[in-house]
């Protein structure tokens, strides 16, 4: 597919390929519907809490509560290339394709961060989940082949498995011939149960499908059924439109955005990965990505993910509130002199918490003292998964110090400081609560990447659940720490 690019889009996710306009023909459009809320997706929301230490965390469980009204539908179907998707609380937007002949229709994320497609099966008998949701019958279709190849798949928020099997997939107007995709005979996490969506299609590299299968968007592409090899997002962040957005297959739609876009190139494979810059913070740097971080573009993930020792100090400028960590306060009660001591002696900021004895230093970072490192899959070496609690907070605590002494802050004041930012460390699950009468007072937040500065204001990094005196504010930044040679990562 040549050299694949990501542009950054306004308020949307990423346009993949590098491309300026895309004619009228070979152009899919999926339109993205609005839906209300209730209580009950409130509740599914909270059920599917990520694992943020895994780098497949996925944020399906941003969940819908009620199906499409026939008046959308029947509009939808007049438009042809157009379809109803459904968007809950600003966080989570996903919409209809169809499998099989006559077609069977499902509704499905359309996910940058995995490349598989699948839906559950007719043949899934023992998992609760399957009896919610629309499912595949083979049977019934007359361009089903039989694959019969086994498969399981392992999100943050849950995990399916069943068989492959090959047919025709739908896509807005076009049809995707002989496509592999997963029938899910098991689902047996909750996420899957409460969900309003029936599957996912996943929109990343080849490199990271399971089975080795090709994806959805390679067949598009390698059929000629778009006009460019370019699909972008549009989300809606206004909830009392109708409209939530689109998916395009195949161009840009210039009534989406303003301005003129920025390219920067995929570093990575496999997810939609680039780098990036500097994190700012009211227009002061956090530091920690100064010299760089890599980043990857995920539509599959309703917050954003970054590390913890950043997303902490965001935390603490906006009022956010999570768990306190006795761990870190412990860390800087016992360690915290020390610690200054050695960063001011010029000590590497990674050799640190080994020299105080909180981690093991195993020539790269930072590893739990007395925990085995575990052997990195892809580069076949010690990794360094920090497993303890007080290693943890150590390497989180020579990050804020670190950045506090290149301000020249004085060292009771950084002491101080770095007290403030233990009471704002992100709650297990990931979310902090804000004060929604405070969104005045936040600070902008900025990421550098392709050399600008992308700024957000705060009505545009936190979500707002619930209506009336039952709103809620949560913070738009969720903690997931990956470490080297991967990470840090956003």
């Amino acid at each position: 597919m040549g050299t694949r690019r990501v542009a950054l889009l306004l308020l949307a996710a990423a346009v993949l390929q590098a491309l300026l306009a895309a004619p009228a023909e070979g152009v899919i459009r999926i339109e993205l519907k609005k839906r209300s809320v209730d209580e009950i997706g409130r509740i599914a929301g909270r059920l599917a809490g990520e694992d943020s230490q895994r780098l497949l965390a996925r944020r399906h469980g941003f969940l819908s509560n009620d199906a499409t009204g026939a008046a959308s539908k029947a509009a939808a179907a007049a438009e042809g290339d157009i379809v109803a998707l459904k968007n809950y609380l600003n966080a989570q937007y996903y919409g209809e394709i169809a499998i099989g002949t006559p077609p069977q229709t499902f509704t499905v994320i359309f996910d940058t961060g995995s490349s598989n497609l699948w839906v559950p099966s007719s043949k899934c008998h023992l998992s609760i989940a399957c009896y919610f949701h629309s499912r595949y019958k083979a049977g019934q279709s007359n361009t089903y082949k039989k694959n019969g190849k086994s498969a399981s798949i392992h999100y943050g928020t849950g995990a399916i498995s069943g068989y492959f099997s090959l047919d025709s997939v739908k896509v807005g107007g076009v049809v995707v011939k002989n496509q592999d995709f997963i029938e899910a005979t098991r689902e047996p996490s909750i996420t899957f149960m409460v969900a309003k969506f029936d599957g996912i299609l996943g929109l990343g590299f080849k490199e990271i499908s399971v089975g080795n299968t090709v994806p959805v968007w390679y067949n598009m592409v390698s059929q000629r059924l778009v006009g460019d090899p370019v699909f972008s997002f549009w989300f809606n962040r206004h909830a009392d439109d109708g409209q939530g957005g689109e998916i395009v297959f195949g161009g840009i739609d210039p009534n989406h955005h303003r301005g003129n876009h920025t390219y920067v190139p995929v570093t990575r494979k496999g997810y939609w990965q680039f780098d990036m810059g500097d994190v700012l913070i009211g227009g002061k740097s956090t530091g920690f990505c100064a010299s760089g971080c890599a980043a990857i573009a995920d539509s599959g993930t309703s917050l954003l993910a970054g590390p913890t020792a950043i997303i902490t100090q965001i935390n603490e400028k906006i009022g956010a509130t999570g768990v306190v960590s006795q761990e870190c306060k412990a860390v800087v009660s016992q360690y915290g002199q020390k610690i200054l001591d050695l960063l001011l002696a010029e000590t590497h900021p990674a050799k640190v918490c080994s020299s105080v004895g909180l981690c093991t230093f195993d020539g790269t970072h930072g590893v739990s003292a007395g925990i085995q490192s575990v052997v990195d899959d892809e580069v076949g070496k010690s990794n360094g998964v920090f497993s303890s609690a007080m290693c943890n907070a150590c390497e989180t605590t020579v990050v804020w110090m670190h950045t506090q002494l290149a301000q020249n802050q004085t060292q009771d004041v950084i002491l101080q400081y770095i007290n403030q930012l233990c009471e704002r460390l992100p709650s297990p699950m990931g979310e902090s609560s804000v004060n929604c009468s405070s969104l005045g007072s936040m600070p902008d937040i900025a990421f550098t990447i392709g050399g600008k500065k992308f700024v957000l204001k705060p009505e545009q990094y936190i979500l707002k659940v619930g209506e009336g005196t039952a709103t809620q504010c949560i913070s738009g930044f969720t903690a997931m720490d990956i470490p080297p040679p991967r990470g840090p990562l956003w």
